[in-house]
């Protein structure tokens, strides 16, 4: 089997990178000038004190491809540490939607009893629409989704994934803004 033969397979990264102004966009360019496509994208600020913000990308590729994003994605000077969460053991990956629907009559209530179900939250309703919450695997997300569609007109709206290693060993150590408090008053 040659590397272009290899099957491309989905992969969860999380990258761990400085929270300031561009670096979103260097992440981001670093996939689209190689043409590398991102299926899901999350970012959020994860550590105040050292301004670190962790990226969560879903992405397929080659073995080879992988790699190669890997190895590029480190060699980023803002970005500290990189994870293949794929690769490195067993994960846990969620991923959040609201979901709006519009319809009337019996399929109300099989809107209702499908979210129950799935265990998805009716978290606004009208007389002709609900806005569901659901938390979950992606699977779980479209299946969802696919089963509303048959109800009436769906408008979705959806977080991306979210991953974090299972077991004992913590990657990317988390420092909240508590611990910079007490550092101040302790220096001052």
């Amino acid at each position: 089997m040659t590397p272009n033969d290899q099957p491309s397979a989905r992969h969860t990264i999380a990258v761990l990178v400085a929270n300031e102004p561009g670096v979103l966009a260097r992440v981001i360019g670093l996939f689209s000038g190689r043409g590398y496509n991102i299926e899901s994208l999350t970012v959020s600020e994860v550590d105040e004190v050292n301004a670190r913000s962790r990226i969560t990308i879903v992405t397929s590729g080659t073995p080879m491809v992988i790699e190669q994003i890997k190895a590029q994605l480190a060699r980023l000077v803002p970005v500290y540490d990189v994870h293949d969460l794929t690769m490195e053991g067993p994960h846990v990956g969620r991923e959040m939607a609201l979901v709006k629907i519009r319809n009337g009559g019996d399929k109300r209530i099989e809107a209702l009893r499908i979210a129950d179900t799935f265990r998805a939250r009716a978290i606004d309703s009208t007389l002709g629409s609900f806005v569901f919450e659901l938390t979950g695997d992606t699977g779980k997300i479209d299946a969802f989704i696919d089963l509303m569609i048959s109800l009436g007109e769906v408008e979705v709206s959806r977080t991306g994934v979210v991953a974090i290693a299972r077991g004992e060993h913590v990657h990317m150590p988390l420092v909240r803004k508590a611990k910079r408090k007490a550092k101040k008053a302790a220096d001052d």
